[in-house]
């Protein structure tokens, strides 16, 4: 049965004697039927979408159409689509359509790992739309705990990889291989990089896409093990431990090499695998970045997943931690604060390489898949 809610006016200013363009706009009061499913989520209605071409001076829609969009560009015939479905029908529909998909075992690997989410993540994260409904997290309870998840986070980066200071973040793994030679680059003052050719082959396309337009040289590093090779002109070593095909390098003595001409040493690391293989602190690296998914966040095609950067104390101005990229939280004397002053300084001096994070919304949306992959881990326990 169809059930109709009380009319609403749409402005009290508004009434027959109003005119906009010449057109009188008569328009005051707007009907909506709550039990269609493209009225409670589709923006105005039809006598809201009448008012406002009449305030433009417009007749219908073809009009507006017609008026801006090119011929040469315009669909001279109707979409053909299929009347409207309504919510439990739409819902029944791509259940049907989601029950033909196979689970299969994945073997594709390359940074991302199938893993078993528990059901009180699910439950209380994934699917609790108070963690991504709200635009931003006024009460102060609310937002302090999501600050206290992400230093979590930053703790448990900071213990695993073994260096001083974690951010809360980044976007990706390949990103986050891109962040690091352009901070190896930035405290260096040089630009060449020697990378691992078995990097996984998305960051390899990332750091090529990254140093073109920086004028950073990418160079392969020929023998990982061995007697690597370090100039005195090259700004960073980037290595995948463990590798793309599995392999865990030997890395002492090119971490030895090339502090010795300057350079610096970055790590992919494999998060998990940090639970049992030397660290890169214990190596000697200067930065450690990776894909944080392994630790409880589904594959969901590929994304979102939140990347870590971690950074070694090299000197007294712990020059590395001042222009490490992304957000920072740390502890007052009273509340948690989250730290953007250096990204709100690169804007300001065009020194940012790449777009910034200036909306809050996905910044947090992203947080949200830090938050459950912290709270995995505090689920699953120390052992």
């Amino acid at each position: 049965m169809r059930r109709f809610k009380d009319l609403r006016c749409i402005s009290p200013a508004i009434t027959s004697a109003s005119y906009s363009h010449g057109v009188p706009i008569v328009i005051s009061r707007r009907s909506l039927n709550y039990d269609t499913f493209a009225d409670r989520h589709i923006g105005p209605s039809d006598l809201e979408k009448q008012r406002m071409l009449q305030f433009l001076g417009f007749k219908d829609l073809d009009h507006l159409t017609n008026t801006n969009v090119p011929e040469q560009i315009r669909l001279k015939r109707p979409l053909d689509l299929p009347p409207a479905l309504d919510e439990w029908r739409m819902l029944t529909e791509l259940r049907e359509i989601s029950d033909k998909n196979k689970n299969y075992r994945t073997y594709i690997g390359m940074g991302y790992y199938d893993c078993i989410v528990p059901n009180v993540i699910i439950r209380n994260v994934l699917q609790n739309a108070g963690w991504t409904s709200p635009y931003t997290p006024y009460q102060p309870e609310i937002a302090q705990g999501r600050l206290e998840s992400l230093l979590n986070f930053q703790t448990m980066i900071a213990d695993l990889t073994g260096l001083e200071i974690a951010n809360a973040s980044l976007l990706d793994e390949a990103t986050a291989c891109a962040e690091a030679i352009c901070l190896a680059s930035r405290v260096t003052k040089r630009f060449k990089i020697l990378y691992d050719p078995h990097l996984h082959p998305q960051n390899i396309a990332l750091l090529r896409t990254r140093a073109e337009p920086l004028d950073i040289d990418l160079i392969p590093l020929t023998d990982v093990e061995g007697s690597p090779s370090v100039a005195k002109d090259i700004a960073g070593v980037i290595v995948q431990y463990p590798n793309t095909e599995g392999k865990i390098y030997d890395l002492e003595n090119l971490i030895k090499t090339s502090h010795e001409n300057g350079a610096l040493v970055i790590m992919v690391c494999d998060l998990l695998s940090l639970t049992l293989l030397k660290s890169p602190g214990d190596l000697g690296a200067d930065i450690a970045v990776g894909n944080a998914q392994r630790f409880g966040l589904p594959l969901g095609y590929g994304g979102p997943h939140p990347a870590f950067m971690a950074v070694a104390k090299r000197d007294e101005k712990n020059s590395l931690a001042r222009t490490m990229p992304g957000r920072i939280v740390g502890v007052s004397k009273l509340v948690y604060k989250a730290l953007y002053s250096l990204l709100h300084q690169s804007i300001q001096k065009s020194l940012l390489n790449s777009v910034p994070w200036i909306d809050f919304k996905k910044l947090d949306m992203h947080g949200l898949m830090v938050r459950t992959l912290t709270i995995h881990v505090i689920v699953a326990g120390e052992e």
